[in-house]
């Protein structure tokens, strides 16, 4: 079975290694900008299956497509930040406080689509100014979303998280093994 991901993203390429041994990535042409969805969730679930559409040609690929934002407090979506002052708005939202990160995934096979979210609560430790601005400069908030990356710098920030690593890094590795078993069959 051939897999393609919908997605450029080095994370997401790592991770679906873990599930994959060979797939093809496939950036999607898709422009979010043009989405309104005010729910977090459904916003994830629809940008993931916009993704895979945009990508999928053929019946027999698999074609996964996934969108990962960041759930203020407040219940913001918090996306890719733009720029310095927005990362710096986002973090120190985040700062001593919990938040949800929520991926969501679709899988079209065969004319078949399964979209899913999945959800992990994060808790940050409450962040200096100075830790916040060094981390910026670091450059690592630019291509993340909620302006941060679990995986990297920003590890020191994060006491605990209740649900799966991965899915904060963008890409639900055990949802999406036990739902591609389900629906490839």
């Amino acid at each position: 079975m051939e897999v393609l991901l919908a997605s450029k993203s080095p994370r997401r390429r790592q991770l679906l290694s873990l599930i994959f041994e060979q797939f093809q990535s496939v950036t999607s042409d898709f422009d979010e900008s043009t989405v309104t969805e005010n729910d977090p969730e459904e916003l994830v679930k629809y940008l993931s299956f916009c993704k895979a559409s945009a990508v999928s040609e053929r019946k027999e690929q698999l074609v996964i497509g996934a969108d990962t934002v960041v759930v203020s407090p407040e219940n913001k979506v918090f996306g890719i930040p733009p720029d310095e002052s927005v990362a710096y708005g986002m973090l120190r939202a985040l700062s001593g406080k919990k938040h949800q990160v929520m991926t969501g995934v679709t899988l079209l096979y065969q004319g078949k689509v399964l979209t899913f979210c999945s959800k992990t609560d994060v808790y940050f430790r409450s962040l200096e100014e100075e830790e916040i601005w060094d981390y910026i400069r670091s450059g690592e908030p630019f291509d993340k979303a909620g302006g941060y990356g679990i995986q990297g710098k920003a590890a020191i920030f994060v006491e605990k998280i209740d649900g799966d690593f991965y899915n904060v890094m963008g890409l639900p590795v055990t949802d999406l093994y036990i739902a591609v078993q389900q629906f490839v069959r």
